[in-house]
Protein backbone atom coordinates (compact mmCIF):
# COMPACT_ATOMS: atom_id res chain seq x y z
CA UNK A 1 0.00 0.00 0.00
CA UNK A 2 1.65 3.18 -1.17
CA UNK A 3 2.44 6.23 1.49
CA UNK A 4 0.04 9.29 1.31
CA UNK A 5 1.30 12.12 -0.41
CA UNK A 6 2.98 14.95 1.73
CA UNK A 7 1.02 17.71 1.67
CA UNK A 8 2.34 20.51 -0.45
CA UNK A 9 4.48 23.01 1.25
CA UNK A 10 3.25 26.46 1.30
CA UNK A 11 4.83 28.94 -1.04
CA UNK A 12 7.79 31.05 0.66
CA UNK A 13 6.42 34.44 -0.22
CA UNK A 14 9.07 36.95 -1.79
CA UNK A 15 10.80 39.40 -0.10
CA UNK A 16 9.48 43.49 -0.43
CA UNK A 17 10.54 45.39 -2.66
CA UNK A 18 12.84 47.64 -1.02
CA UNK A 19 10.58 50.77 -2.76
CA UNK A 20 7.92 49.09 -0.72
CA UNK A 21 10.07 48.94 2.14
CA UNK A 22 11.18 52.76 1.87
CA UNK A 23 6.98 53.79 1.44
CA UNK A 24 5.92 51.52 4.61
CA UNK A 25 8.78 53.08 6.76
CA UNK A 26 8.43 56.73 5.70
CA UNK A 27 4.67 56.39 6.33
CA UNK A 28 5.37 55.00 9.77
CA UNK A 29 7.86 57.65 10.87
CA UNK A 30 5.64 59.99 9.46
CA UNK A 31 2.67 58.83 11.76
CA UNK A 32 5.14 59.04 14.59
CA UNK A 33 5.80 62.36 13.71
CA UNK A 34 9.32 62.15 12.72
CA UNK A 35 10.65 65.46 10.62
CA UNK A 36 11.69 64.14 8.09
CA UNK A 37 10.30 60.65 7.22
CA UNK A 38 11.63 60.03 3.90
CA UNK A 39 15.18 61.09 4.58
CA UNK A 40 15.11 58.56 7.70
CA UNK A 41 13.70 55.85 6.28
CA UNK A 42 16.16 55.88 3.31
CA UNK A 43 19.30 56.22 6.23
CA UNK A 44 18.04 53.16 8.10
CA UNK A 45 17.37 51.31 4.88
CA UNK A 46 21.16 52.44 3.81
CA UNK A 47 22.67 51.00 7.58
CA UNK A 48 20.91 47.49 7.72
CA UNK A 49 22.19 47.16 3.76
CA UNK A 50 25.60 48.61 4.31
CA UNK A 51 24.98 51.10 1.55
CA UNK A 52 24.67 54.63 1.42
CA UNK A 53 21.35 56.32 0.85
CA UNK A 54 22.04 57.01 -2.80
CA UNK A 55 22.45 53.44 -3.21
CA UNK A 56 19.01 52.78 -1.60
CA UNK A 57 17.54 55.25 -3.76
CA UNK A 58 18.92 53.19 -7.05
CA UNK A 59 17.57 50.08 -5.03
CA UNK A 60 14.11 51.10 -4.86
CA UNK A 61 14.38 52.44 -8.70
CA UNK A 62 15.65 49.06 -10.13
CA UNK A 63 12.94 47.29 -7.89
CA UNK A 64 15.40 45.00 -6.20
CA UNK A 65 13.82 43.15 -2.96
CA UNK A 66 15.22 43.97 0.86
CA UNK A 67 17.16 40.51 1.89
CA UNK A 68 15.57 38.50 4.60
CA UNK A 69 18.18 39.26 7.27
CA UNK A 70 17.81 43.40 6.62
CA UNK A 71 14.51 42.90 6.88
CA UNK A 72 15.16 41.32 10.18
CA UNK A 73 17.53 44.64 11.39
CA UNK A 74 15.33 46.96 9.95
CA UNK A 75 12.29 46.15 12.24
CA UNK A 76 13.76 47.04 15.80
CA UNK A 77 14.99 49.93 14.45
CA UNK A 78 11.69 51.08 12.85
CA UNK A 79 10.41 50.94 16.01
CA UNK A 80 13.03 52.76 18.08
CA UNK A 81 13.09 55.60 15.64
CA UNK A 82 8.83 55.76 15.72
CA UNK A 83 9.82 56.23 19.76
CA UNK A 84 11.75 59.36 18.58
CA UNK A 85 15.51 57.80 19.50
CA UNK A 86 17.68 59.76 17.75
CA UNK A 87 18.81 58.42 13.92
CA UNK A 88 21.96 58.79 14.84
CA UNK A 89 21.81 56.71 17.61
CA UNK A 90 20.67 53.66 15.69
CA UNK A 91 23.21 54.40 12.82
CA UNK A 92 26.04 55.22 14.92
CA UNK A 93 27.04 57.81 12.88
CA UNK A 94 26.44 62.10 12.20
CA UNK A 95 27.62 63.70 9.36
CA UNK A 96 29.10 66.77 9.76
CA UNK A 97 30.70 68.85 6.97
CA UNK A 98 33.14 66.24 5.60
CA UNK A 99 33.29 63.94 8.46
CA UNK A 100 31.65 60.97 9.90
CA UNK A 101 31.37 61.28 13.72
CA UNK A 102 30.93 58.37 15.54
CA UNK A 103 27.89 58.97 18.24
CA UNK A 104 25.44 57.63 20.95
CA UNK A 105 23.97 58.07 24.50
CA UNK A 106 26.40 60.50 26.59
CA UNK A 107 27.35 63.02 23.92
CA UNK A 108 25.01 65.97 22.20
CA UNK A 109 24.37 65.20 18.27
CA UNK A 110 25.92 67.42 16.13
CA UNK A 111 23.55 69.20 13.98
CA UNK A 112 23.75 70.66 10.43
CA UNK A 113 23.25 74.42 11.65
CA UNK A 114 26.67 74.12 13.51
CA UNK A 115 28.45 73.39 10.50
CA UNK A 116 28.69 77.03 9.59
CA UNK A 117 29.49 77.92 12.72
CA UNK A 118 32.58 75.82 12.41
CA UNK A 119 33.00 77.57 8.80
CA UNK A 120 32.91 80.74 11.06
CA UNK A 121 36.04 79.35 12.62
CA UNK A 122 37.74 77.75 9.77
CA UNK A 123 37.59 81.26 8.17
CA UNK A 124 38.88 82.84 10.90
CA UNK A 125 41.54 80.43 10.97
CA UNK A 126 42.40 80.52 7.27
CA UNK A 127 42.99 84.60 7.60
CA UNK A 128 45.98 84.36 10.08
CA UNK A 129 48.88 85.53 8.62
CA UNK A 130 50.78 82.61 10.51
CA UNK A 131 52.78 78.88 9.84
CA UNK A 132 50.99 77.06 12.37
CA UNK A 133 48.06 79.31 14.10
CA UNK A 134 46.40 78.02 17.36
CA UNK A 135 42.54 77.17 17.32
CA UNK A 136 40.45 75.77 20.32
CA UNK A 137 37.34 74.59 20.60
CA UNK A 138 36.17 74.69 24.39
CA UNK A 139 33.49 71.90 25.48
CA UNK A 140 34.03 70.08 22.05
CA UNK A 141 31.54 66.80 23.08
CA UNK A 142 31.70 65.06 20.14
CA UNK A 143 34.70 66.64 18.60
CA UNK A 144 32.68 68.44 15.69
CA UNK A 145 34.11 71.68 15.31
CA UNK A 146 37.83 71.08 16.77
CA UNK A 147 38.12 68.00 13.97
CA UNK A 148 36.40 70.27 10.79
CA UNK A 149 39.16 72.77 12.15
CA UNK A 150 42.00 70.39 12.46
CA UNK A 151 41.10 68.59 9.05
CA UNK A 152 40.21 71.92 6.55
CA UNK A 153 42.96 73.81 7.93
CA UNK A 154 45.75 71.33 8.34
CA UNK A 155 48.54 73.72 9.01
CA UNK A 156 46.95 74.85 12.44
CA UNK A 157 47.12 73.76 15.93
CA UNK A 158 44.04 72.60 17.41
CA UNK A 159 43.55 72.12 20.53
CA UNK A 160 39.95 70.64 22.44
CA UNK A 161 38.38 70.85 25.78
CA UNK A 162 35.65 68.40 27.37
CA UNK A 163 34.78 68.16 31.23
CA UNK A 164 31.88 65.39 30.73
CA UNK A 165 33.32 61.54 30.94
CA UNK A 166 30.47 59.87 28.79
CA UNK A 167 31.02 63.11 26.11
CA UNK A 168 34.84 62.61 26.26
CA UNK A 169 34.64 58.96 25.10
CA UNK A 170 33.28 60.02 21.98
CA UNK A 171 36.08 62.93 21.57
CA UNK A 172 38.57 60.14 21.85
CA UNK A 173 36.64 57.64 19.53
CA UNK A 174 36.13 60.71 16.55
CA UNK A 175 39.91 61.47 17.34
CA UNK A 176 40.86 57.95 17.21
CA UNK A 177 38.81 57.37 13.59
CA UNK A 178 39.68 60.59 12.07
CA UNK A 179 43.21 60.33 12.79
CA UNK A 180 44.06 64.13 13.37
CA UNK A 181 47.51 64.40 14.45
CA UNK A 182 47.27 67.81 14.61
CA UNK A 183 44.72 68.03 17.40
CA UNK A 184 44.99 68.02 20.84
CA UNK A 185 42.19 66.82 23.35
CA UNK A 186 42.09 67.58 26.71
CA UNK A 187 40.06 66.40 29.65
CA UNK A 188 38.92 69.61 31.61
CA UNK A 189 36.81 72.50 32.94
CA UNK A 190 37.17 75.15 29.71
CA UNK A 191 37.18 77.73 32.38
CA UNK A 192 40.99 75.76 33.58
CA UNK A 193 41.63 74.80 30.23
CA UNK A 194 45.13 75.26 28.15
CA UNK A 195 46.43 77.77 30.63
CA UNK A 196 49.77 77.00 28.68
CA UNK A 197 48.31 79.04 25.40
CA UNK A 198 47.27 82.28 27.15
CA UNK A 199 47.55 84.98 24.80
CA UNK A 200 48.78 82.78 22.13
CA UNK A 201 45.35 81.51 20.43
CA UNK A 202 43.82 82.71 17.26
CA UNK A 203 40.36 81.39 17.31
CA UNK A 204 38.22 80.51 20.36
CA UNK A 205 35.32 78.46 19.14
CA UNK A 206 32.12 77.01 21.22
CA UNK A 207 29.06 75.47 21.04
CA UNK A 208 28.01 75.82 24.72
CA UNK A 209 25.08 74.77 26.34
CA UNK A 210 22.39 77.89 26.10
CA UNK A 211 18.75 76.06 26.75
CA UNK A 212 17.41 78.30 29.67
CA UNK A 213 16.66 75.93 32.32
CA UNK A 214 12.53 76.97 32.34
CA UNK A 215 12.79 76.35 28.57
CA UNK A 216 11.79 72.18 27.32
CA UNK A 217 13.28 71.22 24.07
CA UNK A 218 10.23 70.60 21.88
CA UNK A 219 11.68 67.56 20.14
CA UNK A 220 11.88 64.15 21.95
CA UNK A 221 14.86 63.88 20.36
CA UNK A 222 16.66 66.75 22.05
CA UNK A 223 14.79 66.37 25.31
CA UNK A 224 15.15 62.59 26.48
CA UNK A 225 18.43 61.90 24.77
CA UNK A 226 21.11 64.62 24.29
CA UNK A 227 22.82 65.42 27.76
CA UNK A 228 20.82 67.86 29.85
CA UNK A 229 24.57 69.47 30.60
CA UNK A 230 25.09 69.94 26.86
CA UNK A 231 21.45 71.33 26.77
CA UNK A 232 20.81 73.07 30.06
CA UNK A 233 22.94 77.27 30.58
CA UNK A 234 20.99 78.71 33.77
CA UNK A 235 18.23 80.88 34.12
CA UNK A 236 19.24 82.84 30.43
CA UNK A 237 20.88 80.22 29.25
CA UNK A 238 23.67 82.07 29.02
CA UNK A 239 25.98 81.14 31.99
CA UNK A 240 28.63 79.35 30.14
CA UNK A 241 28.61 82.09 27.16
CA UNK A 242 29.40 84.43 29.90
CA UNK A 243 32.59 81.84 31.19
CA UNK A 244 33.61 81.89 27.61
CA UNK A 245 33.92 85.08 27.21
CA UNK A 246 36.16 85.52 30.32
CA UNK A 247 37.93 82.31 29.04
CA UNK A 248 38.58 83.40 25.46
CA UNK A 249 39.95 87.01 26.62
CA UNK A 250 42.74 84.67 28.85
CA UNK A 251 43.43 82.27 25.49
CA UNK A 252 43.22 84.83 22.81
CA UNK A 253 46.24 87.19 21.20
CA UNK A 254 45.09 90.93 20.28
CA UNK A 255 43.36 90.21 17.06
CA UNK A 256 42.20 86.94 18.24
CA UNK A 257 38.74 85.71 17.23
CA UNK A 258 35.85 84.23 19.33
CA UNK A 259 33.22 82.18 17.42
CA UNK A 260 29.74 81.30 20.04
CA UNK A 261 26.92 78.88 18.56
CA UNK A 262 23.46 80.38 20.07
CA UNK A 263 20.00 80.18 20.10
CA UNK A 264 18.20 82.61 17.04
CA UNK A 265 17.18 84.87 20.39
CA UNK A 266 20.32 85.17 22.14
CA UNK A 267 22.66 86.94 19.49
CA UNK A 268 21.91 90.90 21.41
CA UNK A 269 22.38 89.99 24.80
CA UNK A 270 25.47 87.55 24.02
CA UNK A 271 26.84 91.03 21.78
CA UNK A 272 26.13 93.21 24.64
CA UNK A 273 27.94 90.44 27.05
CA UNK A 274 30.98 90.13 25.04
CA UNK A 275 31.23 94.39 24.27
CA UNK A 276 31.25 94.69 28.11
CA UNK A 277 33.94 92.10 28.63
CA UNK A 278 36.27 94.37 26.48
CA UNK A 279 35.79 92.32 23.23
CA UNK A 280 35.38 94.67 19.55
CA UNK A 281 33.33 94.43 16.48
CA UNK A 282 30.45 91.79 18.14
CA UNK A 283 28.37 90.38 15.29
CA UNK A 284 25.95 88.21 14.52
CA UNK A 285 24.97 86.01 11.79
CA UNK A 286 22.33 83.68 11.15
CA UNK A 287 22.27 80.26 9.25
CA UNK A 288 21.00 78.77 6.51
CA UNK A 289 17.43 79.03 7.37
CA UNK A 290 18.17 82.76 8.37
CA UNK A 291 18.06 82.29 12.14
CA UNK A 292 20.45 83.99 14.18
CA UNK A 293 23.02 80.93 14.67
CA UNK A 294 26.67 82.34 16.29
CA UNK A 295 28.05 85.72 17.18
CA UNK A 296 31.75 86.45 17.11
CA UNK A 297 34.24 89.13 17.83
CA UNK A 298 37.63 90.19 18.07
CA UNK A 299 40.04 90.61 21.12
CA UNK A 300 41.51 94.01 21.81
Amino acid sequence: MSEPASPPHPPVPAPERVADVLRNTAERLRAAGVTDPQVDAELLLAHVLESSRGGVQAAAIRGDRLPEAASVALAPLVDRRCAREPLQHLTGRAPFRSLELAVGPGVFVPRPETEMVAQLAIDALRAVASDAPVAVDLGTGSGAIALAMATEVPHARVYAAENSVDAFIWTKQNHALVGAENLTLAFIDLADAFPELDGTVSVVASNPPYVPDDAIPRDPEVRLYDPPAALYGGADGLDAVRRLSRVGLRLAHPGGTIVIEHGEWQGEAIRQILTADGWLLASTHPDLTTRDRATTAVRP
